[in-house]
């Protein structure tokens, strides 16, 4: 029983095993059919794609075929169509070259006629050239032997008075640009002038050149002399400064070459006149407090002028040396305000005609500068003004300028020192301004008739209104009337080379005819 179950128990294992086997290999051979039927179907897909793909790129082929073709036809119609237009423009280039070919060959045509003319006039010409100077010929002959003149003398003769003619053709016009010239000039000049002055209403006194002292009484000189003159020597030698006790009632001059030093001494003497302490110790005290009073005072004159001209920037020395001007006269004029006066009229004038306005007052303020210092240097005071100007810095235009305003020293090169020259010469020249020796005034009146006198044909020169105009009486028969043009020119040139004045001169040349017949 037990050898049954276990041969079934066996042979039901062995059954499972063969069925399990079975089921394996059946499941085994499905799932290798399915594989294969899945291959097979992506095998079929491939396909169908690739003959999709193929298809595709058939049909872009076959459409840049067909774009290809109609760019090609685009491309021929465009070619053909400009192939056209070229033949038509050939075609018109052709029809112009041709017309200009025929104009061109009108032109030689009628360029050969008028050849053939020309040279038919030249010839006519030259034949009646030949005539002409055979004529000629024939004329001079005829007129050399009616005059009595050969060629060269006829020649000699009609440019002779060709010359005379223009010579009296040049005089009337140079005579018309002068007149023009001179109104025009005169009037702009005046008017300029005219505003300058307006603009500058200062008013100046003629200064003496001496200093004169007041005293209480005759009795001061004794004390001023001292015993044994010790006190008069004290303060001459304390001052530099001459002290003049004459038979003048209650007054002492004083009496230096240098303005500043008379000044000094001029306070000094007054304060020890007020003081009545007169001795060589109290002399010497007084005279240091009056020098320092004189420099405050020479200071402070050279800031004012600076300040009243609107001139900034000058050196605290150069404004000590400014105001030693204040102590010094020209002519009576006092030189600081004279100074001041030109310093204005050269600002307004360099305004009005467009010149440099700081570098003409600035000059024209520094222009006598060198006479504060001319008796302690050697010179004339315009150069030696330039020199001081040079050593503070100032520019070559200002140093030009300011040596420039005499004539005699050097002559103006820029528009500005002749500015400065002008305002120097209306400063000094105005009524007033200036006032002059009887000698000085002869010699100058007589100087201008001796240089009227020396040019030929003058018969009579006067010298009228204090100077100012000189009338020149010339000889009719010597001098035409346009050589007077002339010689008023050269007169005035001699007279500015030769004369300093003030201001300007007038030069009247008169020339008269007289014809004198006697009825018998």
């Amino acid at each position: 029983m037990t050898t049954n179950i276990v041969v079934a128990l066996i042979a039901g294992v062995i059954l499972l095993l063969i069925g399990v086997t079975i089921a394996l290999y059946a499941g085994y051979l499905y799932g290798s059919a399915r594989q294969k039927n899945k291959f097979e179907e992506s095998l079929r897909l491939q396909k169908e794609a690739s003959e999709l793909k193929l298809l595709e790129v058939q049909e872009q082929q076959r459409e840049a075929l067909r774009e290809t073709r109609e760019e090609t036809a685009r491309f021929r119609n465009t070619i053909e169509r400009e192939n056209a237009e070229r033949r038509t423009e050939m075609q018109r280039q052709e029809r112009r070259i041709q017309q200009k070919e025929e104009n061109l060959e009108r032109k030689i045509d009628a360029l050969e006629q008028r050849e053939r003319k020309v040279s038919t006039r030249e010839r006519s010409i030259d034949q009646v050239r030949v005539e002409v100077e055979e004529l000629k010929q024939k004329q001079l002959t005829e007129l050399e032997r009616i005059s009595n003149l050969t060629q060269d003398q006829a020649r000699d003769l009609l440019l002779s008075q060709i010359e005379q003619q223009t010579r009296i053709e040049a005089g009337q016009r140079i005579r018309r640009i002068e007149e023009q010239a001179r109104e025009e000039g005169e009037s702009r000049a005046r008017e300029i002038i005219t505003l300058a002055i307006q603009r500058c209403a200062s008013d100046q006194v003629a200064e003496a050149v001496v200093s004169v002292v007041p005293l209480p009484n005759d009795e001061m000189k004794g004390r001023i002399i001292g015993r044994e003159g010790r006190n008069i020597r004290a303060l001459e030698a304390a001052t530099g400064v001459d002290l003049i006790i004459d038979d003048t009632p209650e007054a002492v001059i004083l009496s230096g070459f240098d303005p500043v030093r008379r000044e000094v001494a001029r306070l000094a003497l007054t304060k020890l006149i007020l003081d009545g302490r007169i001795h060589p110790a109290r002399i010497e005290d007084v005279v240091a407090k009056a020098r320092q009073e004189v420099d405050l005072i020479v200071r402070e004159a050279g800031e004012n002028a600076a300040l009243e001209a609107n001139v900034h920037g000058l050196q605290p020395e150069l404004l000590k040396i400014l105001g030693r001007l204040h102590f010094r006269t020209s002519y009576g004029q006092n030189v600081l305000a004279h100074s001041v006066e030109v310093s204005i009229l050269a600002a307004t004038i360099a305004h009005e005609l467009g010149a440099d306005v700081t570098v003409c007052k600035t000059a024209a303020l520094l222009h006598d500068m060198g006479k504060a210092i001319d008796q302690e240097v050697e010179g004339p005071h315009a150069i030696i003004g330039g020199e001081v100007a040079r050593r503070f810095g100032k520019s070559p235009k200002i140093i030009h300028a300011m040596v420039a305003h005499h004539a005699s020293e050097t002559e103006p090169q820029t528009l500005e020192a002749a500015i400065v020259q002008a305002a120097d010469a209306i400063s000094a020249a105005r009524p007033g301004a200036r006032r002059e020796t009887i000698d000085l005034y002869i010699k100058r009146l007589e100087a201008l008739e001796q240089i009227a006198n020396s040019f030929t044909g003058v018969e009579k020169s006067f010298a009228i209104q204090a100077g100012r105009e000189v009338r020149i009486i010339v000889k009719p028969e010597e001098v035409d009337e346009y050589a007077s043009t002339r010689l008023a020119s050269d007169i005035a040139h001699k007279i500015e080379e030769s004369l300093d004045y003030p201001g300007q001169i007038k030069v009247c040349v008169v020339r008269e005819t007289r014809s004198v017949d006697y009825a018998r």
